[in-house]
């Protein structure tokens, strides 16, 4: 199994810095991005801008976005600035960009992960690099934290690559990853709103954001393990990781307001 660590690296555009997170022992915050989701001719988010700005790139794997032209792009351009990459499968709706849900049993959405993943996995190997995480996407990201059977096929599928699984504190990516013995790495989303209950809300478009809020709703989240809900309330959060969507309008301007904050 492929291990995912960050210790006993220096900050720089590559290696996270180190942060004391709610007086445990230090350990490196990572940004990750959702990205390579162009099609065809069309072209979604600022892949080359974004790329330099974070450590790991969760790559789309054609079912919700891109194509294997544009895997190829991605996972030469997360090479070239020395980015880590992990798969970002998702159900398979391209129309509705994944982020709409949709009923599959537990074997039927595994084969639909391990398919997309195989897929990312030839062209990591193409350029000579390893599958770092897997990440899903949109819906099957918020099915997986509430359907049991989901979050299990997401496992049933990690089994095979054996790498660590992005997900959100609180919900069943915390409690069925680790009971399935895979390294779980919570994410703190840096341009999207939580609910009072601590739930993400996933529009189809999402919309720009304050950067510097965001990046110091960042900082609190890191350093006392606290979000702000959209009706100002606290919130518990866990940031071993902060996401960032490359098709947030001005992800640039956050991304780049987060990577001065944490540095």
């Amino acid at each position: 199994m492929q291990n995912f660590a960050f210790a006993n690296v220096e900050d720089s555009a590559q290696h996270p810095k180190k942060w004391r997170y709610r007086g445990e022992s230090e350990m490196p915050v990572t940004v990750n991005c959702d990205m390579g989701e162009s099609f065809g001719l069309w072209r979604m988010g600022d892949d080359a801008g974004l790329m330099p700005l974070i450590h790991i790139a969760n790559v789309a794997c054609g079912f919700h976005a891109s194509d294997y032209d544009h895997m190829r792009a991605t996972v030469r351009l997360a090479k070239q600035h020395g980015v880590k990459v992990g798969a970002h499968p998702s159900l398979p709706d391209l129309q509705g960009f994944g982020r709409r849900e949709m009923k599959m049993g537990r074997e039927e959405m595994a084969n639909c992960l391990i398919y997309q993943i195989g897929a990312l996995c030839g062209f990591l190997r193409a350029e000579g690099m390893a599958l770092n995480h897997i990440k899903p996407h949109g819906s099957l990201y918020g099915m997986a934290a509430r359907q049991e059977d989901i979050a299990q096929a997401v496992c049933d599928a990690a089994d095979i690559y054996g790498v660590p699984l992005l997900g959100m504190t609180g919900t069943l990516h915390e409690t069925i990853y680790p009971a399935r013995g895979h390294a779980f790495v919570a994410e703190f989303y840096g341009d999207l709103e939580y609910r009072a209950d601590g739930s993400l809300i996933v529009t189809r478009e999402h919309d720009a954001k304050d950067p510097d809020l965001m990046a110091a709703r960042v900082l609190r989240a890191i350093t006392h393990g606290v979000g702000t809900a959209i009706d100002g309330s606290d919130i518990p959060v866990r940031c071993d990781s902060v996401c960032i969507h490359s098709d947030t309008p001005n992800a640039l301007d956050i991304a780049r307001a987060v990577r001065a904050a944490l540095t």
